[in-house]
């Protein structure tokens, strides 16, 4: 890329996702990568050459902050008409605003904000839609200014994180209803089932280790919202808290929409539920892949709910992994899901130091889709720490043919 400190963290498809009313063919060929620090959009043409990616289009800064007032991008999808919007976490000076930024699905020009401004958010960041029932839902951020220096306890019950996820009109931009999922829950990520006819999704809030169901309630129109996972926190020693969080930092769901993946940064482990009508979701799998809490390092644990004893480090290829379990991605059948180990170069920084020396990496965990359970590949490893220009890391994956963390469209 041609600037430094961009913070590429989120990356989605252009309108060739299959939108079903723009007449675009269903193509995946521009990648679009808001910038989570610098507030640049780039637009990357993967489809001419796919070994060759080239910019296509680059939106600078001021041109997001004159127009929309607003700054600091995270997650994007296409729109069923063909155009793209992403979330953003803040305003240009770095305070918390939500709300979304709309591009156009053919030139990819900067139309403005999605939403009437009397409507944005205290902050934002995840967002995910049904088109079917003309229903979109975001989840709340962080306030820019502050979590970029770093997690600071004392940030705990003063407003800097996120607590309410929102319910918008999807065709007429409007909010209909907020949940208030408590005080730091931190809301981040939201997931709808895949099947377009399906009124339930998930929600994960990060600090809390808390995952909600959201789904339509009897009354017209009305969406409703119940915690169905609570992953226990683990009390420590050689920490920055006494107790530490499960931090649940992605979702996805397998196609089918039979199962429900979890990531946890800090715990280590990565999570499958099982997922039923009318059910809780059950855990039928888990993997350790790294963490705060591994045997031998600086932290101990004195009280653990679940486990017996602390895990192992993992090593895969000779390589040590470092970090923690971040962003994920599964295959279109159901039996590979891929997890990168960075989260926020702010916070990989203050977590896991190892981590910005030694670069990043990408596994593979091979799923059991009859019984459910997972096992690291240990002959898979994508290690950016051997990058020419040094050491990287990496977030977001994406495949070209089609992914589980892609809104799906009737």
């Amino acid at each position: 890329m041609p600037n430094l400190k961009d913070e590429l963290h989120c990356a989605g498809w252009g309108p060739a996702c299959g939108c079903f009313d723009s007449g675009a063919a269903a193509r995946r060929t521009r990648l679009v990568l808001p910038c989570l620090i610098s507030s640049r959009i780039y637009v990357v043409d993967v489809g001419s050459q796919c070994r060759a990616p080239r910019i296509c289009k680059m939106i600078e800064p001021v041109d997001v902050f004159w127009k929309c007032n607003k700054g600091y991008l995270a997650v994007t999808h296409p729109l069923p008409n063909g155009d793209i919007l992403i979330a953003n976490m803040g305003d240009p000076a770095g305070n918390g605003k939500g709300g979304f930024l709309q591009l156009d699905g053919e030139s990819y020009d900067l139309k403005g904000n999605w939403e009437n401004e009397c409507e944005a958010p205290p902050t934002g960041y995840d967002f995910w839609y049904q088109a079917q029932h003309n229903v979109l839902v975001s989840s709340a951020g962080m306030v820019p200014r502050l979590a970029g220096r770093g997690f600071n306890p004392e940030d705990l019950k003063k407003g800097v994180f996120g607590r309410r996820l929102n319910v918008w009109n999807l065709s007429c931009r409007s909010l209909t209803q907020c949940f208030d999922l408590g005080e730091d829950s931190l809301p981040l990520s939201v997931r709808f089932l895949h099947s377009p006819e399906a009124a339930e999704g998930y929600v994960g809030c990060a600090l809390s280790g808390t995952i909600f169901r959201l789904y339509r309630s009897c009354e017209r129109d009305n969406w409703a919202v119940e915690e169905v996972i609570r992953i226990p926190a683990k009390d420590v020693r050689g920490w920055i808290m006494p107790t530490m969080p499960a931090f649940i930092a992605d979702l996805v769901i397998s196609p089918d929409d039979r199962f429900l993946y979890v990531s946890n940064w800090w715990h280590g482990d990565i999570r499958q539920y099982e997922l039923a009508r009318n059910c809780k979701p059950r855990l039928v799998g888990q993997v350790f892949v790294g963490g705060s809490i591994l045997r031998g390092g600086p932290v101990t644990v004195c009280r653990d709910e679940e486990l017996k004893c602390q895990p192992e480090p993992l090593v895969v290829k000779c390589k040590r992994v470092y970090g923690g379990p971040a962003a994920l991605q599964l295959s279109l059948d159901g039996k590979r899901l891929y997890v990168t180990n960075s989260f926020y170069s702010t916070w990989d920084q203050q977590f896991y130091p190892s981590l910005i020396k030694e670069g990043s990496v990408m596994l593979q965990l091979d799923v059991d889709t009859d019984k459910g359970g997972l096992t690291v590949n240990k002959n898979f490893l994508v290690d950016f720490g051997k990058e020419p220009n040094g050491p990287c890391l990496a977030h977001e994956i994406r495949f070209p043919g089609g992914d589980s963390k892609s809104v799906t469209l009737p």
